[in-house]
């Protein structure tokens, strides 16, 4: 991709035992756009985000995020040192507190960028923690207007339509400040409008700038959006390009889309 990469990732390789679950893999993802991840099921993608939130680390390769001058490698650090530097994510199965009410959950997301202790809480003198939790509960707020679930503030997670969670967990990773955002197939189980809806968010906010890598299996999601498609096949990479050009590509077409798919 021609733009300047925030994320560059070089042979990436994580194996389980014998088996290789992503076999040095290798792209990089633009400032600014929406990358997506594509690929048969056992492919290795939600390995792959695994790997960049740091919940597993790769055998090989490397994983660096920021701009060039000011990269970071990610290989080795924690999840919460990786949400620090600007990376938050959402899940496959949704992993909401299920007892938590929707505000609650969606405060968890600011905890990253506050830095007030214990004392700061205790003593009356000190203003750091009043002035965090008033910018925590500004930011959720604004986040469940924008995602229309303002309404639902007091509800418990496990109370709300699949739909819903869905958008709870988006607000959760949006409250901690990304500068990039990692998607785990978030289209999957809505119906046809909330995919209309989450199309239309995923759109503003890369017109807002935030860096967007997206796993999706639904193809009228994943190409309208994307401004670039990576496809993963048995855990490599087999081709990357323009939706339209992967859309051609006789190997993806084997591989997974399938003719029926053009």
């Amino acid at each position: 991709m021609p733009d300047e990469s925030l994320l560059d990732l070089k042979a990436v390789t994580k194996r389980f035992g014998g088996v290789t679950a992503l076999s040095s893999v290798s792209f990089e993802v633009s400032k600014g756009k929406i990358v997506s991840v594509i690929g048969p099921n056992g492919a290795g993608k939600t390995t792959l985000f695994n790997c960049i939130s740091g919940v597993l680390r790769p055998e090989e390769g490397q994983i660096g995020f920021g701009l060039k001058k000011t990269r970071d490698s990610l290989v080795g650090c924690a999840p919460h040192e990786i949400a620090r530097m600007g990376i938050a994510r959402t899940f496959q199965n949704i992993r909401l507190f299920g007892q938590q009410t929707v505000l609650e959950n969606i405060l968890t997301g600011t905890y990253v960028r506050t830095e007030a202790g214990l004392l700061d809480a205790v003593w009356p003198w000190t203003r750091r923690a009043h002035q965090e939790s008033h910018w925590a509960m500004d930011k959720a707020m604004r986040l469940m207007e924008r995602l229309e679930i303002d309404a639902l503030a007091d509800r418990p997670a496990k109370a709300l339509s699949y739909g819903q969670q869905r958008r709870v967990e988006l607000a959760r990773a949006l409250a901690s400040d990304p500068e990039m955002l990692l998607l785990d197939e978030p289209a999957a189980g809505l119906t046809v409008h909330e995919r209309q809806a989450l199309m239309d968010f995923l759109r503003a906010l890369r017109q807002e700038g935030l860096t967007i890598l997206l796993i999706e299996h639904d193809m009228k999601v994943v190409m309208p959006v994307s401004d670039w498609v990576v496809v993963l096949d048995h855990g490599a990479k087999i081709a990357e390009g323009t939706p339209d050009a992967v859309q051609r590509h006789p190997q993806v077409i084997e591989a997974y889309l399938g003719v029926a798919a053009l």
